[in-house]
This record gives structure tokens, sequence and C-alpha cells, in this order.
């Protein structure tokens, strides 16, 4: 790295994988620019000002970047929109490297982020875009399917019996450190997912034995769902999510790749070692009720 280009921005850094990748690439030294929307200090980086809905806070948060970890806009049906003249304009100020956070179910060219991964490969030399199966986190947090077992002790989709390799955020931010600090860039997308492939109601029946609360799958139609979601986000990006969900039950999400052990030289964690480590505290450390 040049003297004058020698920070990695992490877009999202106070976000699921954000943080961690900040907290990853501080700890083993690296110079950080930590980047949000209200420029939260993380621990070890430097905070700055990021949104995407403003291009003026671009300039400020590139100045220094060599390498850049990229969170796309949430809930946007179209971040290419946003994503690619900033991208742009990161390969004018000097930027070397991106890493993209993607989706195992978006393949390069398709829909939403889909777009901005088959772009990267043009703008830049070094790159990689990371393409995760679905969060463990979405069990333990503050989103719907967590909400939903705390409430009610149910998780609602229109999965079906489709298996998902549900990934612990910790090994996305491993694999994305990998990816930005390596000397050779991965320069392809990395299919990230965890040990095993598990249906919904493997993942209740994991909480009910951990937890000792009952929990249960309650499976919707590709409408119900939908419109379930429309609720809390635009009717657009619901209808893309139960999509999804879809696209599970029909089994595109029926797999396991090799990619944490191989660029980590570690397992990924399973489900039930995520779960007996996860319920009884929060993510930021303060005290959460058991689900039982």
């Amino acid at each position: 790295m040049g003297a004058s280009q020698e920070f990695t921005l992490v877009i999202g850094a106070t976000g699921t994988t954000g943080s961690r990748v900040a907290a990853r690439l501080a700890a083993a030294g690296r110079r950080v620019k930590a980047a949000s929307r209200r420029a939260t200090p993380v621990d070890g980086s430097c905070a700055v000002r990021f949104d995407w809905d403003d291009p003026a806070s671009f300039e400020g948060a590139l100045e220094g970047v060599d390498r850049v970890y990229l969170i796309p806009p949430l809930g946007s049906s179209d971040p290419a929109a946003v994503m690619l003249p900033f991208l742009q304009q990161a390969r004018t100020a000097g930027v070397q490297r991106a890493v993209l956070l993607s989706s195992s179910a978006i393949p390069a060219g398709g829909p939403a982020v889909g777009q901005v991964h088959q772009a990267l490969p043009g703008l830049f030399d070094q790159w990689a875009v990371l393409r995760p199966s679905w969060f463990m986190q979405n069990f333990t947090g503050t989103l719907m399917h967590a909400r939903n077992i705390k409430a009610y002790g149910t998780i609602h989709t229109a999965a079906d019996d489709g298996r998902v390799g549900f990934i612990d955020a910790d090994d996305i931010a491993a694999v994305a450190v990998h990816a930005l600090t390596e000397t050779r860039a991965p320069n392809t997308d990395l299919i990230i997912t965890g040990p095993q492939a598990l249906s919904y109601d493997d993942i209740a029946a994991t909480l009910t034995q951990v937890t000792g609360r009952i929990t249960t799958h309650r499976r919707l139609t590709y409408e119900q769902m939908r419109d379930r979601l429309a609720a809390d986000m635009p009717a657009e990006f619901a209808a893309m999510l139960a999509g999804m969900d879809r696209a599970i039950a029909d089994g595109a999400e029926d797999r396991t790749t090799d990619t944490v052990q191989r660029l980590t030289g570690r397992p990924p964690r399973s489900f039930r070692a995520f779960a007996e480590r996860s319920l009884p505290t929060s993510t930021c450390g303060k005290a959460e009720p058991r689900l039982a």
C-alpha cells in the first residue's frame, strides 16, 4: 500500500457484518475508516460519516482509502443506481480493491445487488463478491424472525421444507477480512455457508432444544409472506424477499461450501453451537432474556 492510500473503508460499520469486519481489521493492526450515517465510533477505527443517499459524503470517506468493504443500501431494490457512481468515484480516488457483500441467492447480473456484482470486475483489478447464505443472526437479533420467536415462538416463511446453509456473521467477517487483506485478491465470487443445510423445521427444533421453549415453523404461501413483509418494507423489496423463500422451497439454497474452511483455515460454526453461544446475551453485551 502506498503512503497516501492506506485505509480500508468499511461501509455499514455499525451493521451485522460491517462491525465485525472493522473490529477484525483494527485488531490486526489495519487502519480502518468505519463509515456510517452518524459517524459512530468503532473500537480501533476512525469514524467517518457516509450515507448512500448523500453523495456529498463520499469524498471525505474515500480520502486516503485503497480498499473498501461494500454493504449495499438497506431495503433498496435498485442499489446499483447509487453504488455504481460511488464506485466510479472510488476508483478515481485511488481505491484498488473492492469487496462487496451480496447474497448466495443473487448471481452476477441478477436483480438488485447482482447488477453491482456484474460491474465490479470492470471497475477494479482486485475484487471479491461475498455471497453468504442466510444469517444465523436473523434468529437472535431484532429482525422479523427473532421478534416473532420472542413474541410468539414461531418462525414464518414461504420456504416449506427447503433447506438453507445458514451462516454465522462472524464467519462471513473472517472471509471478508481474508478477501480484503491477502496479497492476492480472490477476483471471484465466494459462496459462503455454514456446515449444514437446514430446514426451518430443523432451526425451530434446535431452538426448542437449546432454549427449552417450544418454537415452531409456520408455513405461509408466497402471497402471505409477501404481504407480511410489506408491512415493514417497500412492496417491491418484500416481493423479492418472499420470492427468495419460494426459491428455497424449490431447493435453490440446499448446499454447503468449503469457503470458510479453505480461506480461514477453520470450519464454520454450526447453528447449534451458534445458538448455545448467542441466545443468552445480545450482540452489544447487555443481558437479554433467554427464549424460555
